[in-house]
């Protein structure tokens, strides 16, 4: 079985693969001071929670943007399972092609991204990733990565306002019934979600303006809060919530990994 772990800023979102089938998907809370020992405890309890074992672990994959937790939590799955796991990103030998200034900069979740919606809809894509920050990244259906936008995430813009105003109450993020609140929750809420679908679609409209061949790329969500905005935009045509897991296993492919 393959392992496939993307490490994010806030959650580190894990994945299990029998083939090209995802067997199970678990999140966990980034945190960079967890020892390997540790790491390694908390995969191994995982899986046999989700009926598996170490030892069937033949391969793993991951991704990240937080390098101070990548080393410890990269020792504990060797330490849990025997397997090195590969580390993919812009130095990668993928097919796909970083058409930009700087391409080792490039987020390897963003790598993986534009990896996965260039090969599971054969199209020119923007997919947006609702993360700790909301990304658009552009990929042609050639595998050329054109590049995009980095925007504060959903969640991360609602705790500064609520940080920095304090009259604000720490409120649940779920869609209103209308967009004119009749309580201080109901308020943050519309403009929290409401706003964040009115950008999403702005900023779409503008990319596909720019594109460079005269194509429509179709605009593929992804992330921990797609399931929420999705649904209030215009412009979101398909919601895959496990597309940088899917892009992490194809990228295990390609680079010759067997599981």
């Amino acid at each position: 079985m393959l392992l496939a772990f993307d490490i994010g800023n806030t959650e580190i979102t894990v994945g299990l693969f029998s083939g090209d089938e995802l067997r199970g998907v678990w999140r966990l809370t980034t945190v960079a001071q967890r020892t390997p020992d540790e790491w390694a405890a908390t995969f191994t309890t995982h899986l046999v929670n989700s009926g598996h074992s170490t030892s069937e672990i033949r391969a793993a994959a991951g991704a990240s943007v937080a390098p101070a937790v990548t080393e410890n939590l990269v020792a504990g799955i060797l330490e849990a399972t025997g397997v090195k796991a590969v580390m993919v990103g812009p130095q990668c030998d993928l097919p796909i092609v970083l058409d930009v200034e700087e391409p080792m900069t490039v987020g390897a979740d963003r790598v993986v991204n534009t990896l996965a919606a260039s090969r599971l809809y054969g199209k020119d894509a923007i997919v947006v990733d609702f993360g700790t920050a909301t990304t658009f990244d552009c990929i042609t259906s050639e595998g050329r990565f054109l590049g995009g936008v980095i925007a504060p995430g959903v969640k991360t813009g609602a705790e500064n306002l609520i940080r920095r105003a304090a009259k604000l109450p720490d409120t649940e993020l779920v869609v209103p019934p209308r967009v004119i609140g009749r309580r201080t929750e109901e308020c943050i809420r519309a403009g929290v979600l409401f706003g964040a679908a009115e950008a999403v679609d702005g900023i779409v409209r503008r990319i596909k303006a720019e594109w460079p061949n005269g194509r429509v790329p179709l605009v593929v969500a992804t992330g921990g809060l797609a399931h929420w905005v999705a649904p209030l935009t215009r412009e979101i045509e398909i919601v895959e919530p496990h597309l940088t897991l899917i892009g992490l296993r194809l990228a295990a492919g390609y680079l010759g990994l067997k599981w």
